[in-house]
């Protein structure tokens, strides 16, 4: 479980968490966490350079036991495909 707040109240967490790992794989990488109540998931936004890649975790990623590592798993891939973005 990423965060144990629900919906907006785990943006907070969920954008520590995020910011986190992308300053592990790459300082020059922001990220940004958003929450969108009509679909119940979090909008997260990677930042380098002119580059931006936008992709969701939905909330049974972010708030299922043990899905901590699928959910890292899917950040860093996400900061590659930024990398490689023209």
């Amino acid at each position: 479980m990423l965060s144990s707040q629900r919906g907006l109240a785990a943006t907070p967490d969920l954008q520590v968490w995020a910011q986190e790992i992308a300053q592990r794989a790459d300082p020059a990488v922001a990220a940004e966490v958003i929450f969108e109540e009509d679909s119940n998931t979090f909008i997260l936004r990677l930042a380098k350079d002119a580059r931006v890649l936008v992709f969701r975790l939905s909330a049974s990623q972010v708030y299922g036991d043990g899905r901590e590592s699928e959910c890292e798993r899917t950040l860093q891939r996400k900061i590659k495909d930024l990398w490689n973005l023209l």
